[in-house]
């Protein structure tokens, strides 16, 4: 199942630079690991913002539930997903 999702961070004003610095170098990890395996197909950041639009490539909601939520960043994050399907004028064959 494809997922579009959106994620805007807000790292709290008074964060200590290591711990955040911490936080995103994990969560870079993670989102490398993930998108080597497939799970996170793309990942685009928003231009001007501490924002991406990805696209996520996983067998349930349950299982992008889980994945989200085990993103280091993801307690300051606001995320919006829209799932996604193939769509019929398409003339790409592996975009579903």
């Amino acid at each position: 199942m494809l997922f579009h999702v959106r994620m805007n961070v807000s790292l709290p004003a008074g964060m200590p630079a290591d711990q955040a610095a911490q936080l995103k170098k994990a969560e870079k990890e993670l989102a490398q690991r993930l998108q080597q395996e497939g799970k996170w197909r793309h990942l685009w950041r928003i231009a001007g913002q501490y924002a991406n639009i990805s696209i996520f490539d996983v067998g349930s909601v349950d299982e992008l539930h889980t994945l989200l939520t085990s993103l280091p960043l993801f307690p300051y994050m606001q995320i919006d997903v829209m799932p996604l399907c193939r769509h019929p004028s398409s003339i790409r064959d592996n975009d579903s």
